[in-house]
């Protein structure tokens, strides 16, 4: 074989390797873009569920159902899939004290009614792990570490916090926390959740009130009321539909 033709050969495998090297290279760079639109959706969302001394099992259990229901509902599928990426990501969080605040579902993507229900299904296996007294504030700070910790890029990022009452008995003071998380650039909505075995309000004070003051916060926040066990679930379908729509009520409670 002439010196010839194994340099042009020699020249012709190079190319090949070369060209090799060129498509793994820009397959490694289109990758993690790639991976990154998985993860780009249109909210991340925790939910986080009273479980304090004043909820007793049968009111967790009934809470788990009604957010079940709800996120499986189709006018929350629709908006769902209204939006521009057509999906969401949801995580469920009981809290309680400051040192009590149980994930019971981890992140999930709720990109249609099979992973709405399987969400659904997952919500109501857990036993309950979180008890104690309201520390509202530590539960805030909860939410936005796990937003913050995920892998999900999100273009809205809502905490909605749902308790029957507006105190802070022991954790990172709840103007502070609110605070911290707003300034983040999430925003808190809130559900007001009135006494189901008493007269509904707490004697001294006016709970929507007290939400809109002391816990909602940032560019649209509201609250809604769950003032019945009959209307639980559509207020929580309300404030799914909303909050996945970006929008606010028409005659809520507003924040600042």
């Amino acid at each position: 074989m002439s010196a010839f033709l194994i340099r042009n050969r020699s020249r012709h495998a190079a190319r090949l390797a070369c060209g090799a090297i060129a498509a793994v290279f820009a397959m490694a760079m289109l990758l993690p873009e790639a991976r990154a639109q998985e993860t780009y959706l249109d909210l991340e969302l925790v939910l986080l569920a009273d479980a304090t001394g004043s909820i007793d099992d049968a009111e967790i259990r009934f809470q788990r159902e009604g957010y079940a229901r709800a996120i499986t509902d189709p006018a929350v599928l629709s908006a769902i899939a209204g939006n521009g990426h057509g999906k969401i990501v949801v995580t469920y969080v009981e809290w309680a004290d400051a040192g009590s605040q149980d994930v019971v579902v981890d992140w999930t993507v709720i990109d249609g009614a099979t992973s709405a229900e399987a969400f659904a299904a997952a919500l109501l296996v857990p036993p309950r792990r979180a008890f104690g007294r309201n520390a509202i504030g530590a539960a805030l700070l909860k939410g936005k570490r796990m937003i913050e910790e995920n892998a999900y890029q999100g273009i809205r990022r809502v905490i909605d916090l749902s308790a029957d009452s507006a105190n802070n008995w022991n954790g990172p003071p709840l103007e502070t926390a609110r605070a911290e998380v707003v300034a983040s650039g999430i925003v808190i909505n809130g559900l007001a959740v009135l006494c189901r075995h008493c007269s509904g309000r707490p004697a001294s004070y006016v709970l929507e009130d007290a939400f809109a003051e002391r816990i909602i916060g940032g560019p649209g926040s509201f609250v809604v009321t769950a003032d019945s066990t009959a209307t639980f679930a559509d207020a929580v379908r309300k404030k799914l539909i909303l909050e996945i729509a970006g929008k606010t009520p028409e005659r809520e409670f507003a924040g600042r």
